[in-house]
């Protein structure tokens, strides 16, 4: 089968559909019994330092259903570009929604003679092949720590992550207080 653009899962429909057991007499019962496990893997890259002050943040603009493979091809760019300019250890990068939601496809083949083959809309629920973040307006969707020197970078690295996301985004750019920072 041919692979469907994101497109048709990119607005938020209904509930959430994640792996939920339900208590019956029979015992525990699953509405998902499988689903594949979520490309990325890392969510917070780089190490933290005292003389990281400032923070740009990617913000949504809309609400949307973002796709793991999203997910990991922003940190892939995103850490790319910061490695390469800043080095290993000099900025902190944190990808902050995680993909729970379970995406469904109902397969239907296209080819002669599949109407005999296949039975329609009937039995429509449609098998796993994904996972999706639901992303809300105005939610944080990464951000990275720098010092003041390497905030130009930051907001590149940004700009090549936005353009991963399949909504509007913008980047905000916020000073870190020292004493927030012991806290923490």
């Amino acid at each position: 089968m041919a692979k469907i653009k994101w497109k048709s899962w990119r607005d938020i429909k209904g509930k959430a559909w994640v792996l939920r057991w339900k208590k019956t007499g029979k015992g525990r019962r699953y509405y998902i019994k499988h689903a594949p496990d979520a490309k990325i893997r890392m969510f917070t890259i780089g190490k933290e330092k005292p003389t990281h002050y400032w923070k740009a943040t990617l913000v949504s603009k809309e609400a949307a259903q973002v796709s793991h493979l999203t997910l990991e091809a922003t940190r892939i760019s995103c850490n790319r570009y910061l490695r390469a300019k800043l080095g290993r250890d000099n900025y902190l990068m944190r990808i902050l929604p995680y993909p729970h939601h379970i995406v469904r496809q109902h397969k239907l083949m296209a080819f002669a003679g599949a109407d005999r083959l296949q039975s329609g809309m009937r039995h429509a629920f449609g098998k796993p092949f994904g996972r999706a973040a639901r992303i809300k307006t105005d939610q944080q969707l990464l951000y990275v720590k720098v010092s003041k020197n390497d905030l130009d970078i930051a907001k590149q690295a940004l700009r090549r992550a936005k353009m991963k996301w399949p909504m509007p985004s913008k980047i905000v750019i916020e000073k870190i207080n020292a004493d927030e920072k012991e806290i923490k």
